[in-house]
């Protein structure tokens, strides 16, 4: 038997795991379950198992915790992670810190985004979780790889992943009243990454074709590959006095059109601008 019929590909992240793994060491996903798709297209993120382990570089994250999943990361030496100062739970005194360098300090920090990024090096062991239920998404990003992520929504990422931010116009108006909806940018050159999320309530992904779109609540949106374009646009309903209220007689919806993965959440909690 070759080494190939001895390895079972996860459904969730396409990595390679030995036939008796449970769970994928690439993304945690459990191996035994399949991949849950609705009619409509929509797979259900993995749940995680309690205790579940995920390798990247010299380093291991152990996933505690359901309700409010904890990544409990042992650094290894020379590796490093970065996160948003606030997500940080606990950590070794061993573990050094400094703070990333994030250009564009003032903008983020208008647009409600931390302007403070924190890094974490190895060795040691440092943990981080968000103050609310909801899922962890682990998103191995292979090289060349572009993610764009909503704002609040990542717990932390690896040292080999470049970190920056962009701005799509007139989405803020929908969710806050603002001039553009800023959203944290993760790329890949040479060196595979890892990026983990967290997603209030319950997080699905869908992959659109080329040209293929969906309308989204703009609110729901997580993650998208930058490929998937995002634009505003307005349904205009025809119902009388009560279109008044929802934007001068109409909804507004994102507009993503593929080609590329949309991650989306299934709860929306808005954060106020530090």
């Amino acid at each position: 038997m070759t080494d190939t019929a001895q390895r079972i590909e996860c459904q969730w992240c396409h990595a390679q795991s030995l036939a008796t793994a449970r769970s994928c060491q690439t993304c945690g996903a459990p191996l035994d379950i399949k991949n849950l798709v609705s009619d409509s297209g929509w797979r259900e993120a993995p749940r995680l198992r309690d205790m579940t382990e995920i390798q990247f570089g010299n380093s291991t994250c152990q996933v505690e915790g359901e309700i409010v999943p904890v990544a409990d990361i042992s650094l290894g030496a020379g590796d490093a992670v970065f996160f948003e100062h606030h997500v940080l739970l606990w950590k070794d005194e061993a573990v050094g810190m400094s703070v990333m360098s994030t250009p564009g300090g003032a903008k983020r920090a208008l647009g409600g985004m931390p302007f403070v990024v924190s890094v974490a090096t190895g060795p040691g062991r440092i943990a981080f979780s968000r103050d609310a239920t909801g899922e962890m998404v682990v998103l191995p990003l292979h090289p060349s790889m572009e993610l764009d992520v909503r704002e609040h929504a990542f717990l932390a990422a690896s040292h080999t992943i470049t970190y920056s931010f962009v701005r799509m116009k007139g989405l803020n108006n929908i969710l806050h009243g603002g001039g553009g909806m800023y959203m944290d940018r993760f790329v890949t050159t040479g060196a595979p990454g890892l990026l983990l999320l967290h997603g209030y309530g319950n997080v699905f992904e869908r992959s659109l074709g080329a040209g293929e779109s969906i309308l989204v609540e703009p609110g729901a949106f997580l993650y998208k590959d930058s490929t998937v374009t995002m634009d505003v646009e307005q349904l205009k309903l025809k119902t009388g006095g009560i279109s008044g209220l929802l934007g001068r007689g109409g909804m507004y919806l994102a507009r993503m059109t593929g080609p590329g993965r949309v991650g989306i959440q299934s709860m929306y909690v808005h954060h106020s601008t530090d």
